[in-house]
C-alpha cells in the first residue's frame, strides 16, 4: 500500500514564509512526477508547481519568483518553499505523486489529504 502525507502548513502573516513537505511511503517501485496543487475557497483547484525526477520544474504564474519546489528522490519527498506569502495564497495545499507501486502495473496518481495554509494580512 502507498501513502502520500503532507506536513508544514499553518498560519503565517503576509510576507512570511512556510515550507511544505510531502513524503511518499509504502511499497514503491518508482516515482516520476511530483507536485503541489491548492484549493482556495470559492476557487477551482490550481496547480502550483510540479517537478520531474530530473528536477525540471514548472510553476503557476502566481508562484513564480516566490515559491520553490524541490525533491529528495532518496527520501521520496517533495518540498514547497513559499516566501513572500500573500493572503491570496490561503488555501489547502495538496501533494500529488505519480507512483509505480510494487503491486501495480504502471504509474498511478496518488494524493495526500492536504495541509491548510492561512496567510493573514
Amino acid at each position: 500500500q502507498v501513502h502520500v502525507v503532507e506536513s508544514g502548513g499553518g498560519l503565517v502573516q503576509a510576507g512570511g514564509s512556510l515550507r511544505l513537505s510531502c513524503a511518499a511511503s509504502g511499497r514503491i517501485r518508482s516515482i516520476n512526477l511530483m507536485g503541489w496543487y491548492r484549493l482556495a475557497p470559492g476557487k477551482p483547484l490550481e496547480l502550483v508547481a510540479i517537478i520531474t525526477t530530473g528536477s525540471d520544474t514548472n510553476y503557476a504564474d502566481s508562484a513564480k519568483g516566490r515559491f520553490t519546489i524541490s525533491r529528495d528522490n532518496a527520501k521520496n519527498t517533495v518540498y514547497l518553499q513559499m516566501n513572500s506569502l500573500k493572503p491570496e495564497d490561503t488555501a489547502v495545499y495538496y501533494c500529488t505523486a505519480n507512483i509505480w507501486a510494487v503491486s501495480g502495473t504502471y504509474f498511478k496518481s496518488y494524493w495526500g489529504q492536504g495541509t491548510p495554509v492561512t496567510v493573514s494580512s
